[in-house]
């Protein structure tokens, strides 16, 4: 699932329409109106949100409302949080050794 949701997001229009809901939950012409796309532009976007999981639609009356699913952005985060800290301690890593060795411009 946590591929599902990397693949997902990785559209920036996706990604603009998740940072638009992650605000709130709102119609699906106020999540996209700034893209200024094609409906069935749209649709193929959301569809690949809602088929990863990280979207939800409700449809009352004629108008569809999406929500985000929070908890499908759960795995990417752990998976992007330990990526920092490995990369985080390498390049602590670097700068002790450069400390303690001396660069090569000095």
């Amino acid at each position: 699932m946590a591929n599902d949701a990397f693949a997902a997001l990785a559209h920036p229009v996706r990604r603009g329409i998740v940072e638009r809901l992650a605000q709130e939950s709102t119609t699906v012409g106020a999540a996209t109106e700034q893209f200024g796309l094609a409906k069935p532009t749209v649709s193929r976007h959301l569809k690949v949100l809602e088929d990863a999981g990280v979207v939800r639609r409700r449809i009352v009356g004629r108008l569809h409302y999406l929500e985000l699913i929070g908890e499908s952005l759960d795995a990417p985060y752990a998976w992007l949080s330990n990526q920092r800290y490995a990369w985080e301690r390498l390049f602590d890593a670097v700068e002790d050794h450069l400390r303690e060795h001396g660069s090569a411009d000095g």
